[in-house]
Protein backbone atom coordinates (compact mmCIF):
# COMPACT_ATOMS: atom_id res chain seq x y z
CA UNK A 1 0.00 0.00 0.00
CA UNK A 2 3.10 2.26 0.59
CA UNK A 3 3.97 2.60 -3.00
CA UNK A 4 0.17 3.59 -4.72
CA UNK A 5 0.38 6.04 -1.63
CA UNK A 6 3.99 7.31 -2.71
CA UNK A 7 2.57 7.39 -6.15
CA UNK A 8 0.12 10.00 -5.48
CA UNK A 9 2.06 12.11 -3.12
CA UNK A 10 4.17 12.44 -6.23
CA UNK A 11 1.71 12.84 -8.53
CA UNK A 12 0.05 15.64 -6.91
CA UNK A 13 3.67 17.29 -6.53
CA UNK A 14 4.68 17.57 -10.23
CA UNK A 15 1.23 18.50 -10.89
CA UNK A 16 2.11 21.70 -8.26
CA UNK A 17 5.07 22.15 -9.54
CA UNK A 18 4.44 22.00 -13.22
CA UNK A 19 1.87 25.22 -13.61
CA UNK A 20 -0.12 23.57 -11.47
CA UNK A 21 -1.46 21.17 -13.64
CA UNK A 22 -3.77 19.23 -10.97
CA UNK A 23 -7.00 20.07 -12.22
CA UNK A 24 -10.19 19.93 -9.30
CA UNK A 25 -13.64 19.39 -10.05
CA UNK A 26 -16.96 19.74 -7.62
CA UNK A 27 -19.19 17.47 -8.00
CA UNK A 28 -22.16 18.22 -6.69
CA UNK A 29 -26.34 17.89 -6.87
CA UNK A 30 -28.24 15.23 -6.33
CA UNK A 31 -28.50 11.10 -7.45
CA UNK A 32 -28.02 10.92 -10.49
CA UNK A 33 -24.49 13.11 -9.54
CA UNK A 34 -23.88 10.90 -6.91
CA UNK A 35 -24.05 7.87 -9.54
CA UNK A 36 -26.69 5.00 -9.25
CA UNK A 37 -25.60 3.61 -12.76
CA UNK A 38 -26.37 -0.43 -12.02
CA UNK A 39 -27.84 0.30 -8.48
CA UNK A 40 -31.60 0.48 -9.10
CA UNK A 41 -32.34 -3.11 -8.94
CA UNK A 42 -32.42 -5.53 -5.80
CA UNK A 43 -30.76 -2.81 -3.44
CA UNK A 44 -27.27 -3.38 -4.35
CA UNK A 45 -24.71 -2.29 -6.96
CA UNK A 46 -24.63 -4.87 -9.64
CA UNK A 47 -20.26 -4.24 -9.42
CA UNK A 48 -19.97 -3.65 -13.26
CA UNK A 49 -17.11 -0.73 -14.23
CA UNK A 50 -16.83 0.08 -17.86
CA UNK A 51 -13.20 0.86 -19.06
CA UNK A 52 -14.28 4.55 -18.80
CA UNK A 53 -14.68 4.16 -15.38
CA UNK A 54 -11.61 1.86 -14.49
CA UNK A 55 -8.81 3.46 -11.64
CA UNK A 56 -5.99 5.72 -12.89
CA UNK A 57 -2.98 6.55 -10.75
CA UNK A 58 -3.99 10.16 -12.55
CA UNK A 59 -7.48 10.37 -11.10
CA UNK A 60 -7.61 11.22 -7.59
CA UNK A 61 -10.80 11.31 -4.96
CA UNK A 62 -11.26 14.06 -1.82
CA UNK A 63 -12.29 11.29 0.57
CA UNK A 64 -14.56 11.56 3.23
CA UNK A 65 -11.76 12.60 5.99
CA UNK A 66 -10.15 15.20 3.10
CA UNK A 67 -7.69 13.03 1.79
CA UNK A 68 -6.26 12.31 -1.33
CA UNK A 69 -6.02 8.63 -3.04
CA UNK A 70 -7.16 6.50 -6.16
CA UNK A 71 -10.56 7.11 -7.18
CA UNK A 72 -12.54 4.40 -8.01
CA UNK A 73 -16.19 3.73 -8.53
CA UNK A 74 -18.99 4.48 -6.57
CA UNK A 75 -17.01 7.49 -6.17
CA UNK A 76 -19.38 9.04 -3.74
CA UNK A 77 -18.99 6.46 -1.18
CA UNK A 78 -18.93 8.08 2.15
CA UNK A 79 -20.30 11.09 0.87
CA UNK A 80 -23.70 10.38 -0.65
CA UNK A 81 -25.11 8.89 2.50
CA UNK A 82 -27.98 6.80 3.28
CA UNK A 83 -28.08 5.50 -0.63
CA UNK A 84 -27.05 2.37 -2.91
CA UNK A 85 -24.67 3.86 -4.55
CA UNK A 86 -23.31 2.96 -8.30
CA UNK A 87 -21.68 4.67 -11.46
CA UNK A 88 -21.60 8.13 -12.08
CA UNK A 89 -20.25 10.86 -14.48
CA UNK A 90 -16.68 11.85 -12.83
CA UNK A 91 -14.56 8.92 -13.32
CA UNK A 92 -15.60 9.12 -17.34
CA UNK A 93 -15.49 12.46 -17.00
CA UNK A 94 -11.96 12.67 -15.58
CA UNK A 95 -10.80 9.95 -17.88
CA UNK A 96 -12.09 12.10 -21.13
CA UNK A 97 -10.63 14.98 -19.79
CA UNK A 98 -7.21 13.54 -19.30
CA UNK A 99 -6.97 11.98 -23.34
CA UNK A 100 -6.83 15.73 -24.29
CA UNK A 101 -4.22 17.16 -25.89
CA UNK A 102 -5.22 20.41 -24.37
CA UNK A 103 -3.81 19.61 -20.68
CA UNK A 104 -0.16 19.58 -20.33
CA UNK A 105 2.02 16.11 -19.87
CA UNK A 106 1.26 14.83 -16.39
CA UNK A 107 -1.98 16.35 -15.60
CA UNK A 108 -3.91 14.80 -12.93
CA UNK A 109 -8.27 15.53 -12.27
CA UNK A 110 -8.45 15.77 -8.58
CA UNK A 111 -12.34 15.11 -8.31
CA UNK A 112 -14.25 16.72 -4.62
CA UNK A 113 -17.56 14.70 -4.76
CA UNK A 114 -20.19 16.50 -2.84
CA UNK A 115 -23.41 15.53 -3.90
CA UNK A 116 -26.47 13.92 -1.92
CA UNK A 117 -29.62 12.18 -3.38
CA UNK A 118 -32.81 13.62 -2.92
CA UNK A 119 -31.96 16.97 -1.94
CA UNK A 120 -33.66 20.24 -3.48
CA UNK A 121 -31.70 23.02 -4.12
CA UNK A 122 -32.87 24.80 -1.53
CA UNK A 123 -31.41 22.45 0.78
CA UNK A 124 -27.85 23.68 -0.97
CA UNK A 125 -28.47 27.53 -0.17
CA UNK A 126 -25.98 29.25 1.75
CA UNK A 127 -25.94 28.49 5.35
CA UNK A 128 -26.93 25.18 5.09
CA UNK A 129 -25.05 21.84 5.90
CA UNK A 130 -24.20 20.52 2.30
CA UNK A 131 -23.38 23.93 1.31
CA UNK A 132 -20.75 24.20 4.04
CA UNK A 133 -19.91 20.61 3.51
CA UNK A 134 -19.23 21.75 0.16
CA UNK A 135 -17.21 24.68 0.46
CA UNK A 136 -15.00 22.59 3.23
CA UNK A 137 -14.24 19.91 0.90
CA UNK A 138 -13.41 22.62 -1.99
CA UNK A 139 -10.94 24.32 0.65
CA UNK A 140 -9.29 21.37 1.47
CA UNK A 141 -8.57 20.70 -1.71
CA UNK A 142 -5.77 23.03 -1.93
CA UNK A 143 -2.88 21.10 -3.94
CA UNK A 144 -4.09 21.81 -7.57
CA UNK A 145 -6.01 24.34 -8.98
CA UNK A 146 -10.41 24.20 -8.84
CA UNK A 147 -11.23 24.52 -12.29
CA UNK A 148 -15.05 23.84 -12.57
CA UNK A 149 -18.00 22.85 -10.49
CA UNK A 150 -19.96 20.32 -12.01
CA UNK A 151 -23.88 20.46 -10.86
CA UNK A 152 -26.62 18.21 -11.54
CA UNK A 153 -29.82 18.75 -9.48
CA UNK A 154 -32.84 19.68 -9.90
CA UNK A 155 -35.55 16.30 -9.51
CA UNK A 156 -36.57 17.26 -6.48
CA UNK A 157 -37.62 20.62 -7.05
CA UNK A 158 -39.76 18.91 -9.78
CA UNK A 159 -42.17 17.97 -7.84
CA UNK A 160 -43.59 21.91 -6.69
CA UNK A 161 -44.97 24.49 -9.21
CA UNK A 162 -43.25 26.85 -6.11
CA UNK A 163 -39.96 24.73 -6.10
CA UNK A 164 -40.05 24.90 -10.04
CA UNK A 165 -41.12 28.36 -10.53
CA UNK A 166 -38.10 29.61 -7.88
CA UNK A 167 -35.73 27.07 -9.28
CA UNK A 168 -33.82 29.86 -11.57
CA UNK A 169 -33.19 32.92 -9.05
CA UNK A 170 -32.44 30.33 -6.40
CA UNK A 171 -29.69 28.99 -8.77
CA UNK A 172 -28.50 32.13 -9.59
CA UNK A 173 -27.81 33.04 -5.69
CA UNK A 174 -26.17 29.44 -5.41
CA UNK A 175 -23.70 30.05 -8.38
CA UNK A 176 -22.98 34.07 -6.82
CA UNK A 177 -22.93 33.02 -3.51
CA UNK A 178 -20.40 29.92 -4.21
CA UNK A 179 -17.89 31.81 -6.00
CA UNK A 180 -17.88 34.78 -3.49
CA UNK A 181 -17.14 32.59 -0.96
CA UNK A 182 -14.20 30.79 -2.67
CA UNK A 183 -12.80 33.98 -3.42
CA UNK A 184 -13.06 33.40 -7.74
CA UNK A 185 -15.80 35.31 -9.06
CA UNK A 186 -15.06 33.82 -12.53
CA UNK A 187 -15.38 29.90 -11.64
CA UNK A 188 -16.52 27.90 -14.30
CA UNK A 189 -19.99 26.16 -13.36
CA UNK A 190 -21.42 23.63 -15.66
CA UNK A 191 -25.46 22.33 -15.38
CA UNK A 192 -26.79 19.42 -16.24
CA UNK A 193 -29.94 19.70 -17.62
CA UNK A 194 -32.63 17.60 -16.16
CA UNK A 195 -33.50 13.96 -18.10
CA UNK A 196 -35.82 12.94 -15.38
CA UNK A 197 -37.76 14.23 -12.55
CA UNK A 198 -39.75 13.23 -8.86
CA UNK A 199 -42.89 15.28 -10.08
CA UNK A 200 -44.48 16.62 -12.98
CA UNK A 201 -43.10 20.02 -13.28
CA UNK A 202 -39.54 19.15 -14.57
CA UNK A 203 -40.41 21.32 -18.10
CA UNK A 204 -40.34 24.33 -15.91
CA UNK A 205 -37.37 23.32 -14.32
CA UNK A 206 -35.36 23.29 -17.01
CA UNK A 207 -36.61 26.07 -19.00
CA UNK A 208 -35.18 27.64 -15.30
CA UNK A 209 -31.85 25.86 -16.23
CA UNK A 210 -31.38 27.50 -19.05
CA UNK A 211 -32.47 30.69 -17.95
CA UNK A 212 -29.94 31.17 -15.74
CA UNK A 213 -27.20 30.90 -18.62
CA UNK A 214 -28.75 34.02 -19.65
CA UNK A 215 -28.24 35.73 -16.10
CA UNK A 216 -25.00 34.51 -15.04
CA UNK A 217 -21.74 34.74 -16.52
CA UNK A 218 -19.75 31.93 -17.31
CA UNK A 219 -22.53 28.67 -16.84
CA UNK A 220 -22.17 26.43 -19.65
CA UNK A 221 -25.12 23.50 -20.15
CA UNK A 222 -24.93 20.00 -21.30
CA UNK A 223 -28.51 18.37 -21.48
CA UNK A 224 -28.84 15.04 -20.36
CA UNK A 225 -32.75 14.60 -21.98
CA UNK A 226 -32.75 11.52 -24.01
CA UNK A 227 -29.74 9.72 -22.55
CA UNK A 228 -31.02 6.27 -20.89
CA UNK A 229 -33.08 6.15 -17.79
CA UNK A 230 -32.70 2.99 -15.47
CA UNK A 231 -36.41 1.13 -14.94
CA UNK A 232 -36.96 2.98 -11.69
CA UNK A 233 -37.29 6.17 -14.38
CA UNK A 234 -35.52 8.45 -12.51
CA UNK A 235 -31.46 7.48 -12.45
CA UNK A 236 -29.33 7.36 -15.10
CA UNK A 237 -28.35 4.01 -16.30
CA UNK A 238 -24.60 3.02 -16.38
CA UNK A 239 -23.73 3.84 -20.05
CA UNK A 240 -25.85 7.27 -19.74
CA UNK A 241 -23.67 8.12 -17.08
CA UNK A 242 -20.31 7.44 -19.52
CA UNK A 243 -22.03 9.62 -22.41
CA UNK A 244 -22.80 12.52 -19.59
CA UNK A 245 -19.33 12.20 -18.10
CA UNK A 246 -18.07 12.69 -21.77
CA UNK A 247 -20.57 15.56 -22.95
CA UNK A 248 -19.52 16.80 -19.46
CA UNK A 249 -15.51 16.95 -20.56
CA UNK A 250 -16.31 18.23 -23.80
CA UNK A 251 -18.13 21.30 -22.45
CA UNK A 252 -15.04 22.02 -20.20
CA UNK A 253 -12.43 21.16 -22.63
CA UNK A 254 -14.46 23.89 -24.83
CA UNK A 255 -13.37 26.69 -22.60
CA UNK A 256 -9.35 25.87 -22.91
Amino acid sequence: MAAPRLLLLLLLHLGAAAGNRTLVFLLAGQSNMGGRGGATSGGSWDGVVPPECAPSPRILRLSPELRWEEAREPLHRGIDLHNVLGVGPGMPFAHAVLRSRRLPPHAVVGLVPCAQGATPIADWARGTQLYHRMLQRARAASEGRLAALLWYQGEADTISRRDAELYAPRMEAFVRDVRRDLGMPDLLVIQVGLATGQGKFMDLVREAQKRVLSNVPNVRYVDAKGLPVANDYTHLTTPAQVKLGAMLANSYLATL
